[in-house]
C-alpha cells in the first residue's frame, strides 16, 4: 500500500471527484425528489456497487480490455448512454404525470427502493468512463514494490466507492430537505425532478459521444 501521505493525497482527490456532478449523483437527487429519503438512499448505495463492479473488474484486468477494445467499449458505451437517456426521460414524463396525479387524486407514484437500488447499480455499472477513471487514476497510487497490485487496487478502489456512496447519501439527504420543504410547491418538486431527468439525458448523450481512451 502506499505510504500515508500518498493515501492522503489519493483520499483528498478521489473526495473531490466523488463530489463532482455525474450520472450517480443526478440519478439519487432525481430518485430522492420523485420517491422520497428512502429510494434516495437506495440509490445511492446501488451506485455504490455498480462502481465495485469496475473496480473488481479493474482488478482482474477485464476494464482493461473493454477499453483496449474499441468495439466492446462502443458497445458499452452506447448502452449505457440509451439506459441514462431512457432514465432521464422516464424522470421528466413520470414528473410530469405525478404532478397531474396530486391535482386530480393527491397521489404520486414513487418506484420503490429496491427497484431504485437496483436501478443506481446499472446507472453506475453501465458507464465505462468509471472504469476509465479508475484505470487511469488508481493505478497512481498503487506501490509495485508492495506487492498485491490486484489487491491494492481493489482496496484503493473501494476507498474511492465508499467516498462516492457517502456524498451520493448527502446528496439524498439534501433532495430530501428540499423535497420536505417545498411539499406545499409542488410545481417547484416537478422542476427539479424535470431538472435531473434533462441533466440525465445531457450526461446520457454526453457519454455517447466520449471516445476511447487513448484513441
Amino acid at each position: 500500500m502506499p505510504d500515508l501521505t500518498q493515501l492522503a493525497l489519493y483520499v483528498a482527490a478521489a473526495l473531490v471527484l466523488a463530489v463532482t456532478p455525474g450520472p450517480g449523483i443526478f440519478y439519487v437527487a432525481a430518485r430522492t425528489l420523485a420517491g422520497g429519503r428512502a429510494e434516495g438512499v437506495a440509490s445511492s448505495f446501488g451506485t455504490g456497487l455498480g462502481g465495485m463492479v469496475h473496480v473488481l473488474a479493474g482488478g482482474l484486468g477485464v476494464s482493461a480490455i473493454v477499453l483496449a477494445s474499441a468495439e466492446m467499449f462502443t458497445a458499452l458505451k452506447l448502452v449505457g448512454a440509451g439506459y441514462l437517456v431512457w432514465l432521464g426521460l422516464r424522470t421528466i414524463r413520470a414528473a410530469r404525470q405525478d404532478a397531474a396525479a396530486e391535482l386530480r387524486d393527491g397521489a404520486a407514484l414513487a418506484i420503490g427502493p429496491w427497484r431504485a437500488f437496483r436501478e443506481g447499480i446499472l446507472v453506475e455499472a453501465l458507464n465505462p468512463k468509471t472504469a476509465a477513471f479508475f484505470l487511469a487514476f488508481v493505478p497512481q497510487f498503487v506501490d509495485p514494490a508492495a506487492g498485491g497490485v490486484a489487491l491494492q487496487f481493489v482496496v484503493l478502489g473501494f476507498v474511492s466507492v465508499a467516498l462516492n456512496t457517502l456524498a451520493d447519501v448527502v446528496v439524498a439527504m439534501g433532495a430530501s430537505r428540499i423535497r420536505d420543504g417545498a411539499a406545499a410547491r409542488p410545481a417547484l418538486i416537478r422542476r427539479l425532478r424535470e431538472a435531473s431527468g434533462a441533466a440525465m439525458v445531457a450526461l446520457g448523450l454526453g457519454l455517447a459521444l466520449a471516445k476511447r481512451p487513448g484513441a
